[in-house]
This record gives structure tokens, C-alpha cells and sequence, in this order.
């Protein structure tokens, strides 16, 4: 059976999402984005098919779902749950499953209990299923590591690095890490809310700590600026020495005052790109790679969930629901 699929948010993972899900079958069946730019355009034009797709993007949401009866919204349109969840809300009721690239909705029952509830009552009313995921939430810094926690026949302390080349990344990822800002605009911009660097740490420790049954009795994240000791340049910005060239930060999750769980991410100018995971047990693990390109990966994963998503319990979920292969505390 074909899959109907609407593409919620045509930004640049919006986009990618598209060119996927196209590219391996789905019916894509609407498209719906705010920016005037887009709205009226063919989708196909609009995410460089070279071709047109007959699918008109629309601004009205309830309109276009209701037209096109989708079974699942492939939704990336902002990182807050509190923010997009009218738009879950209005997916829910046009009776569609959601994988949404939200990284807050990944665990949202730490920063939004209330409204987690509500779109888990509502998805239940409705026999249709909410999941927040991508690559950080939902694969690097969770996913995999607990599926390598499988070998381990007692686990104490998982550790989780990420480093990338901020220089090969978009530019809305260059901006939103504060490139070529002197440090107290990156404090001061990050405290407002302009600018976000990485945002779900504590959804990682949280939805890791719960696949592998660890039972976390504190969490803490927090991140910084990296500063230039020379001149940077990238495709976006110029970096002088003294200003921003990239962040880092972290994650960790507490038993009894121990750190049991911890992950860290290093994004800037000229880092290395790798991940690593340490998983510190019996018997010990360190596995390394030489990255994950960020943005591909993410419209890959949200794609090739969706079987997975469709066949899920009603409700909102988390990819707790859908890993049954880990260590288990």
C-alpha cells in the first residue's frame, strides 16, 4: 500500500525530508509552509527536483491536511515543543501519524509535562501516533549508543562525544552557534532565546538513560563559546580572533551523585568531524566513527521511521517504544 505523506516545514530539512521520502516511494500528497516565498510554489520546484509534482505549497495547514487526508506529517519546522505543538495539534486531528525532527518532543515530558499529556491524550483519541526524533535527539547520542549497550553484561557510565566541522555546515546552523559574535553576544543572544547553538541534551541523557533502564535522579546541560585565537572564514562568516568560532556543551544524568551517563558536543570552525561512544562496564566498549553528516542523516531517519511510527501504538512516543535492543538496568 502506498504511503500518503505531507510535508509540514520546507526549510532546509523540510526540503531533504521531501527529496527522500520522494526518492524512496512515498506518495507525497501536500506541503504546507509559512514563508511567502514558498507558499504557491510546486513542491517539486521548491526542493530542486528540476520538475513539478502538482503539489501546491500552502499556508493554511488545516485546509491542506484536510484535502489531503496524509497518513503521516513528516514535520520540521522549529526546535520547541511548546511552539509547534498547535501544528501537532492540527495534524492529530486530520487523523495522521507525525515524525517530527522537534527536538524537545524527543523526551518532551522534561521541559513540557503538561502539553506531553495533552498531545498524548489527544493522539490516543485520535488512533494516531506522535514521534520526535532525527540525529541529536534521537540516533548519536541515544539510539546508538544503547544499541551498542546490548554487549555489556553490567553497565556503570556511558559517554557520548560529538564533534563536527561547523565550516561544512548550513548557514542556519553557522548563525544559530553564534559564529564571528564576541562571547557576550553569544551569552546574551543565547539567554534571549536569538540564537539556540544545540538544543535536547537533556532529551538525550533522559531518552538513553530510559532505554537502557538507568534511573536518573538528576539532570544537568549547559554550553559555551569556543573562541577564535586567529582568523576563521567560512561560506557565511569571517571570524576574527577574540569572536565566536564555534560551542560546546553537554549533558549528564546522576545516580545517587554520580554521573552515569554523559554527552558532550563540540561544533566549531575547523573541528575534527567524529563520534564517539565509551561505554564503561563489563566488558568495556569504545566505539568511533568519522561522523554522521548531520543534515542527510536527519531527513533519513524521519524517513525510514515511518513504517515504524505507522505501526505503533496510538499516543505519543519516543524511540524507547520502538528500541528493543539494549542493556537493560
Amino acid at each position: 500500500m502506498t504511503i500518503r505523506a505531507v510535508i509540514y516545514g520546507v526549510g532546509p530539512i523540510g526540503q531533504l525530508i521531501a527529496r527522500v521520502a520522494f526518492s524512496r516511494g512515498f506518495d507525497i500528497v501536500g506541503a504546507i509552509d509559512i514563508d511567502p516565498q514558498k507558499v504557491g510554489k510546486d513542491l517539486g520546484e521548491a526542493i530542486g527536483l528540476g520538475k513539478t509534482l502538482g503539489i501546491r505549497i500552502e499556508s493554511n495547514a488545516d485546509k491542506a491536511l484536510k484535502d489531503a487526508k496524509p497518513d503521516v506529517v513528516l514535520h520540521s519546522t522549529g526546535s520547541f515543543f511548546d511552539r509547534i505543538y498547535p501544528q501537532i495539534m492540527k495534524a492529530i486531528r486530520a487523523g495522521a501519524d507525525v515524525v517530527s525532527t522537534c527536538e524537545t518532543l524527543a523526551w518532551p515530558w522534561y521541559r513540557y509535562p503538561d502539553l506531553a499529556e495533552l498531545v498524548d491524550n489527544y493522539a490516543r483519541s485520535r488512533d494516531v501516533t506522535v514521534l520526535g526524533a532525527g540525529v541529536n535527539p534521537g540516533f548519536v547520542f541515544d539510539a546508538l549508543p544503547a544499541v551498542l549497550s546490548v554487549t555489556l553484561t553490567r553497565l556503570d557510565k556511558i559517554t557520548v562525544i560529538r564533534s563536527l566541522d561547523a565550516s561544512k555546515r548550513r548557514y542556519s546552523f553557522q548563525k544559530k552557534i553564534g559564529l564571528g559574535m564576541m562571547p557576550s553576544q553569544f551569552t546574551d543572544a543565547l539567554g534571549r532565546g536569538e540564537i539556540t547553538a544545540h538544543v535536547g541534551f537533556a532529551e538525550s541523557v533522559l531518552l538513553l538513560a530510559n532505554i537502557t533502564g538507568l534511573k536518573l535522579d538528576r539532570v544537568e546541560e549547559g554550553q559555551e563559546a569556543l573562541i577564535a585565537e586567529r582568523n576563521y572564514e567560512t561560506q557565511y562568516f569571517k571570524i576574527e580572533p577574540g569572536q565566536v568560532k564555534g560551542v560546546v556543551g553537554h549533558g549528564s544524568g546522576f545516580i545517587n551523585g554520580k554521573e552515569v551517563v554523559r554527552v558532550e558536543l563540540r561544533a566549531c570552525v575547523g573541528c575534527e568531524d567524529f563520534e564517539e561512544v565509551r561505554l564503561e562496564g563489563d566488558p568495556p566498549i569504545t566505539w568511533r566513527s568519522t561522523g554522521t553528516p548531520g543534515d542527510p542523516a536527519t531527513a533519513a531517519v524521519i524517513v525510514n521511521l515511518i513504517p515504524r511510527v505507522l505501526n505503533a501504538r496510538p499516543g505519543l512516543i519516543t524511540l524507547k517504544d520502538l528500541i528493543n535492543y539494549s542493556y537493560t538496568a
